[in-house]
């Protein structure tokens, strides 16, 4: 293969070209790519041109580069959602054929800190619940979940019963989430979560902090859950104003 000149720079060609390698099973999920020497002759560029294109292949996760090991084919994820509409995780994995599940770790009340005082003003709260769980998709631990509710919104006593926090708060007390504020961050490497969900070191994960609301405004659920991206991947769809 050899890339041919268009009115695009060279490392966009590159990216195309080794996508459509991928995409066509050239280069398999896991796999380790040629050499940086290798891949850049076959392709007529240079290695700067070919480091480029990696970096970038890199931040999509499309690729991931092991410092004076290689680059490796990451595998496609399972799971595609738009953040721009709120579903919870238990409707992510039945939506793409897999059974979800829960494994719960702990749940507790505790006081809320400063910064939880702030997420849910300006409702006053002396108490939360915390509960950490990990999300399943047939059995395979994909999504590290923490969610603090005020107390009173979910019965802990039931939380084993749903793995929907969501429905299970509108059950007990008919208030429904209806919006929620999000960040996403990339988590590069987490003792106790890596081993949790059995990530390779040099796998990354997306953090979603959301505080979630009902119509009515009123701040009803925190939760940061930390999404394998081998498995999870999310998009935005944005429109020219």
């Amino acid at each position: 293969m050899s890339i041919k000149l268009d009115s695009r720079h060279l490392y966009l060609q590159v990216i195309d070209e080794i996508k459509r390698d991928i995409e066509s099973g050239i280069y398999k999920e896991k796999q380790k790519l040629p050499s940086e020497f290798q891949l850049s002759k076959q392709l007529g560029v240079s290695r700067a041109t070919l480091r480029e294109a990696l970096r970038i292949l890199e931040e999509e996760n499309v690729v991931t580069r092991r410092h004076g090991v290689g680059t490796f084919v990451n595998p496609k994820p399972i799971f595609s959602s738009g953040i721009e509409q709120l579903n919870s995780v238990t409707n992510m994995i039945k939506q793409s054929g897999k059974t979800p599940g829960s494994e719960y770790l702990s749940t507790e009340f505790i006081e809320p800190t400063e910064e939880d005082r702030k997420r849910f003003s300006p409702k006053g709260i002396k108490t939360l619940a915390k509960i950490e769980r990990v999300r399943t998709a047939n059995n395979e631990p994909v999504v590290f979940c923490i969610d603090k509710v005020p107390e009173g919104l979910i019965p802990l006593e039931h939380v084993h019963k749903e793995d929907s926090l969501f429905q299970l708060m509108e059950n007990h007390t008919g208030k429904r989430i209806a919006y929620a504020v999000t960040f996403i961050e990339p988590i590069s490497y987490h003792d106790r979560i890596y081993d949790i969900l059995g990530c390779e070191p040099e796998q990354s994960l997306l953090l979603l902090k959301q505080m979630h609301y009902t119509s009515g405004d009123e701040p009803v659920l925190y939760s940061a859950n930390y999404f394998r991206s081998d498995m999870f991947s999310f998009h935005v769809l944005r429109k020219r104003m």
